[in-house]
């Protein structure tokens, strides 16, 4: 038995599933440009004003918008623009979207992961071969990215 059995099972439900992991790498794809180009203008702007000094703080002022964007759109929608776009988004294993706390760790997780090497290439490992397609994230918190539903 299955401890996610108030999501849609990915044998019975396979259409909640289908094409999930690549979707998640254009909507990963599609927010790290976004992230970037907000990022370099905020920087610019910061930068302009400080006199520069904005430009030695560009992995913080990066890191920031970089939490704020994936940590506000996942507790809002419990998806990021780019998933939104794709039309996916996350859940928990009770089937809920998630919620501010929830989204918060799911992104501190994420973030830190995606520092290094070995967390990009255990997270894409995982999302590719789980059941449920989770990343290290996921499968730290119990949540999973399904195709969106039809309301």
């Amino acid at each position: 038995m299955s401890t996610f059995t108030d999501l849609p099972d990915p044998e019975y439900d396979a259409q909640f599933y289908d094409g999930v992991p690549s979707k998640r790498l254009v909507a990963w794809m599609i927010d790290a440009i976004a992230i970037l180009l907000l990022t370099v203008i905020s920087t610019l702007i910061i930068g302009v004003l400080t006199l520069g000094l904005a430009f030695v703080f560009f992995p913080g002022i990066l890191f920031l918008i970089s939490f704020g964007y994936r940590w506000l759109t996942i507790a809002d929608a419990s998806a990021t623009p780019g998933m939104r776009l794709m039309g996916i988004e996350l859940r928990t294993r009770a089937g809920d979207r998630l919620d501010a706390i929830t989204a918060a760790i799911h992104t501190g997780v994420f973030l830190f992961l995606m520092a290094t090497m070995i967390g990009w290439i255990a997270t894409i490992v995982a999302i590719l071969g789980t059941r449920y397609n989770q990343g290290l994230p996921d499968l730290l918190l119990g949540t999973t990215a399904i195709n969106r539903p039809e309301d």
